[in-house]
């Protein structure tokens, strides 16, 4: 993950949690915590359990964490941060924890006109090939919730749209004609026919791997009248380790609203 990468990255976590970025050059960020992102990624337990216990004023903390050390302001003090780092593990492990399934808005500036937001279905799903071998396939689906049109590489596509997790001023979100719960059937029943779409070779290749070491076992034991208990459990390792199977999970979706529709 390069240094550009990891500010992107964060530009999108913090905006999407409702922060507020107050200063920001090639080589850093400086950022206004919420409550609920403080509590995640700044390590002040103590604070918050203190804090809840007296009924306090919350405090969340501002930070800068620098991404490129060359391209930020000379003036600048904050916290250097790269690929392993413990805060971006911190905040990758909010990422995990939060981003299972998130709503956000397309950011529009209106001159006072009122703008429709439509509401599409996002999901990022990991098809799973697996074998002694494993091969992983990612889609990343996008469901219009009016017209039923659907689309692929939506997380890219929502990459390039400026989101936020607050609906813009003088904007209204139009209601969906499909359920998000029949979306989520719709999606799945794609991507059940995506998985079967695949070439089987890696299925026969793996059966080939099977038959062969079940061979080789069986040659091992042919002297023997009766099977020892050694004998059927590692033919039933054989098979765990090269039966082949297909997983689909889905790592994390969610609802954007956005202004156009998207095309393609």
């Amino acid at each position: 993950m390069r240094q550009e990468e990891i500010q992107r990255f964060l530009e999108r976590f913090f905006t999407a949690n409702g922060c507020d970025i107050t200063g920001k050059s090639p080589g850093h960020l400086t950022v206004q915590l919420t409550a609920d992102v403080d509590k995640q990624i700044m390590n002040r337990p103590f604070y918050w359990h203190w804090l809840e216990k007296t009924g306090g004023v919350p405090n969340p903390m501002k930070i800068t964490l620098i991404t490129n050390e060359e391209a930020a302001p000379a003036d600048i003090d904050g916290e250097f941060i790269h690929f392993g780092s413990p805060r971006l593990f911190q905040i990758f492990q909010a990422v995990k924890k939060n981003g299972k399934f998130i709503r956000l808005y397309e950011k529009i500036s209106s001159a006072g006109g009122h703008i429709p937001l439509e509401p599409w279905l996002g999901l990022n799903v990991t098809i799973s090939y697996q074998s002694d071998l494993k091969k992983d396939k990612l889609l990343s689906l996008g469901l219009h919730l009016i017209s039923g049109q659907l689309t692929e590489n939506f997380q890219e596509r929502m990459e390039a749209r400026a989101l936020s997790s607050h609906i813009s001023d003088y904007c209204y979100t139009v209601s969906p004609l499909i359920k998000p719960e029949s979306g989520i059937k719709r999606l799945e029943r794609y991507i059940e026919q995506a998985a079967r779409a695949e070439p089987l070779d890696w299925a026969e290749a793996s059966l080939k791997r099977w038959n062969n070491d079940l061979f080789l076992l069986n040659q091992f034991y042919e002297e023997t009248e009766e099977k020892p208990e050694e004998y059927e459990i590692e033919k039933k390792a054989l098979q765990a380790l090269y039966e082949p199977k297909i997983e689909i999970k889905i790592e994390n979706g969610g609802l954007f609203y956005l202004q156009k529709k998207i095309s393609g």
